[in-house]
């Protein structure tokens, strides 16, 4: 566009030197005079589309210089965005580094503590084989569980009907009573912690019905070498057969 203006100015100077060598040879050039003040009507338009032509340009280069300004802007916050986007692609990258090996150490630590959990748990019904009643006898007496379901960790003992602790921890049991099958109801049984009466259930209603069932249950703190059993009391007796009526059951919950 500049170069545009230059060749009209050009162009004009040529036609002014022409205008004032006309202007001489039929008026007579007479010296410096008016006749360089005089302004041809198209010469002053001509004038002021270049005066425009040079504002617009002016304004031109402005829009151009704010253009490249904003550009610039642009680019650097482009920059900051992608200094921001790689720093962020790295965190996602150590984060995916911390979950992985946080994943590997908590399957570690399951395998650990299903290593180091101790596995106790046992079933067991009063009789392996026939029927009628269990007692009674002069003084209490630790009933012998025989028919063994279950016995994981080996911790109770089908010769005595006893359950010794093998780790310390806390340990739920419960047991179930059947009463005597004929006569007067008379079954009281207790669940034993070494000599301490934990929980009990009766059946001594003076009334003949014979066919009652009752169960108990407790959660309680072992030492190793602590001792749980069921206790049934002196005089009293308890029916079973194969259906298995009276049963004593306990498991490790958790280490302590």
């Amino acid at each position: 566009m500049k170069e545009v203006l230059a060749l009209l100015l050009l162009s004009l100077c040529c036609c002014l030197s022409r205008g004032l060598g006309d202007n001489r040879d039929s008026e007579g050039y007479q010296g410096t005079g008016a006749s360089l003040a005089v302004c041809l009507p198209d010469t002053c338009a001509l004038f002021r589309e270049l005066a425009a032509m040079k504002e617009r340009l002016g304004t031109m280069d402005q829009m151009q210089a704010a253009l490249k300004e904003s550009f610039g802007a642009m680019g650097q916050k482009l920059g900051a965005v992608e200094t921001k986007l790689q720093g962020s692609e790295s965190q996602v990258e150590e984060l995916k580094k911390v979950n992985t090996a946080q994943e590997e150490e908590l399957k570690a630590l399951k395998k650990s503590l299903s290593t180091a959990q101790p596995k106790v748990a046992f079933s067991v019904a009063l009789r392996d084989s026939g029927s009628g009643n269990i007692g009674p006898f002069t003084t209490n007496t630790p009933l012998q569980y025989k028919r063994v379901f279950s016995n994981a960790g080996s911790s109770y003992n089908p010769a005595t009907g006893i359950f010794t602790a093998m780790v310390r921890g806390m340990y739920c049991f419960r047991y179930s009573m059947y009463s005597n099958n004929s006569g007067r109801p008379n079954s009281v049984v207790s669940l034993m912690k070494n000599s301490e009466m934990l929980v009990t259930t009766w059946n001594t209603d003076d009334s003949m019905n014979v066919h009652e069932s009752a169960s108990n249950a407790a959660v309680v703190q072992l030492e190793v070498g602590d001792s749980v059993y069921i206790q049934l009391w002196a005089n009293r007796v308890l029916y079973d057969d194969s259906n298995n009526y009276n049963t004593f059951t306990g498991f490790l919950l958790f280490t302590v």
